[in-house]
Parts: structure tokens; sequence; C-alpha cells
């Protein structure tokens, strides 16, 4: 190091996303593929299995937001709308994990997949598949859940592409967004190094598990046994 080097400019690697949360992000990823897939060939008995997949994804998530590590807690990433502002006033300011902006589009791509999958649970295409809870309303709602199924899609794709977006622009500044959410670590400057706390992955285990067996025992099993 030269003389006129200042110590803390330089680029230190911490822990920011827990394997849990990265496998969460990627997975959540493949199975939107899947749905979209399966939607678009009418191959729909996988598109039923890959919506019950993103469903124990989902709860795991939000139980993950709840009790599991630091910086996946809702908590952490949630901010206040004065944050929010003052962040898109000055976005060159970075952040270690979700930004505040970042943490209301977690948010929106949570309610916006559980309106999916709850609609998804009532929807029909009225020639062989029906949601297990179809027959428990009517014809009528359950056209009209099935239109807010189909239209709540477009609304899916929107978010996923502003996220992309933004996923880009931070690139393009230098925040490394995907290297970091595969990895697990980012590089911060010296001054910026916090030390967050991360649950067992044998906690994130059980949550899956439960969810999983509950999903695979009365959702998923019916239908694998027809494929």
């Amino acid at each position: 190091m030269s003389s006129g080097e200042n110590p803390k400019s330089a680029q230190v690697k911490i822990k920011v996303w827990d394997l849990p949360t990265r496998l969460f992000h990627w997975s959540m990823i493949a199975l939107l593929g899947g749905l979209w897939w399966s939607a678009e060939v009418g191959e729909m008995q996988w598109h039923q299995v890959f919506a019950y997949g993103l469903l124990i994804l989902i709860g795991f998530r939000i139980l993950w937001g709840l009790v599991g590590s630091e910086t996946s807690r809702f908590s952490h990433f949630v901010k206040s709308p004065t944050q929010v502002l003052a962040y898109v006033r000055q976005p060159e300011r970075r952040s270690i994990g979700h930004n505040p902006l970042g943490g209301y589009m977690v948010v929106a791509m949570i309610l916006v997949l559980v309106a999916q999958l709850t609609t998804g649970l009532f929807a029909t295409d009225e020639i062989f598949t029906e949601g297990p809870l179809y027959s428990y309303v009517s014809s009528e709602l359950a056209g009209t859940l099935t239109w807010l199924h189909k239209q709540n899609f477009n609304l899916l794709l929107l978010l996923a592409a502003l996220h992309i977006l933004a996923v880009i622009w931070h690139g393009i500044k230098g925040d490394k967004l995907v290297g970091a959410m595969i990895t697990g670590y980012k590089s911060v400057s010296h001054e910026s190094v916090i030390e967050f706390k991360f649950r067992s992955g044998l906690v994130a285990l059980t949550l899956v598990g439960v969810l999983a067996g509950l999903v695979v025992n009365y959702l998923i099993w019916p239908i694998a046994a027809m494929l």
C-alpha cells in the first residue's frame, strides 16, 4: 500500500445473504419460469405442481421474514415512507442488503404472488383442470377469480421487469447485486463493514420441511399420482 492511500478505501467482503434466502430467490425464479411455460403449452397438471412448489417457497419466505437471519427480516429492510423518499432523493447512497425502495419491491412481489396463488386455488380452465377449492365457491365467483388470476400475472411480469431493470441499473453503478445473491457476500468499503446475525440453516430446513409436508400431502400428491 502506498503512503498516500487511505486504508479505509479498501474493499472488504462481508456476508450479507444466508443460504436459505439465496436458494429461495433462485428457486422462485425457476418456478416462475416453469409456471409460465406450463401455462403457455397447456400442461395444467404441471402448472399446479409448480404453483404448489411456489406456495411452499412463499410460505417459507414470509416466515423467514419474521424469524430468519437479520438481513432477511422484514424489520431490517421495510422502512418508513420518509426513509424511502430520502433514498429516492439520494440513490447514490448504497445499502447493505435490500435498499429502502427495494424493500417495498420485495413486499409488493410477495403480495402479488400471494394473490396469484390464492386466486389459482379457485381457478378453472373450464375444460379439465380446476383448483382444489373450486367446488367451494359459485361458478360465477370462480370465473371472476380465474380472470383475476390471469390479469394478476401481467402485474407479476411488470414487477419482474422493474426488478430486472433495477438490478441492471445498480450493476452499472457498481453495486453487484447478482453476485451477492449467488455467493452471499458483498464488497463494501472498510468503514461500512457490518457483522449481521444469521440463523441456523436447520431452522430454515425445519420450516421448509413442515410446509412441504403439508403441501405435498394435501395438494401435490393427488396430482402427482395422475402424472
